[in-house]
């Protein structure tokens, strides 16, 4: 797997000239990750941080029911959602940037939970994500990471995903 940049204490900023035309949940999984980048590096309560993250600008574009789920969900299920990250890493969950091990968290928790969330579009927009906000080459560790439990969270997605492909070949 790919190397990832130290850790940093600043919060998660957009990277310039990404397009402004998000839908509502791509925007709820931005202000989780935001949310949940408190909840890892300043140790804040979800909900403190929610009460925070509701009044930025452009909260109100985003699904707010959606940005509930990841934030409350994954805060709460942490450590459950470590456990499955953590196989699939080539080091300590220490040495993983705060940015990158919240964008894998939405992605454990929306492919456990989300059923209605295609597990390729969540893995689609949290590579995105990593790329948006995170390292240099953040987003290939995330990639190999959620490809990676994908078998195990989505099975039959993933199998008929296989063969369609096989189909199409």
């Amino acid at each position: 797997m790919s190397e990832l940049p130290e850790k940093s204490s600043k919060p998660p900023t957009r990277k310039p000239g990404k397009s402004a035309s998000k839908s509502a949940r791509s925007r709820a999984r931005e202000f989780a990750l935001q949310a949940l980048y408190q909840v890892l590096v300043g140790k804040n309560e979800a909900s403190d941080i929610d009460s925070f993250t509701r009044d930025l600008s452009g909260f109100h574009k985003a699904d707010s029911a959606h940005y509930d789920a990841l934030l409350y969900g994954c805060s709460e299920q942490a450590a459950d959602l470590d456990k499955l990250i953590l196989p699939l890493l080539d080091r300590s969950m220490a040495e993983i940037s705060p940015i990158e091990r919240a964008v894998m968290w939405i992605g454990v928790f929306e492919m456990k939970h989300c059923l209605d969330v295609p597990w390729r579009v969540s893995l689609n927009e949290c590579i995105e994500l990593a790329k948006e906000f995170g390292g240099t080459d953040g987003h290939k560790y995330v990639n190999a990471v959620l490809e990676g439990l994908a078998p195990q969270l989505r099975s039959h997605e993933v199998q008929a995903d296989r063969e369609a492909g096989r189909a199409r070949a």
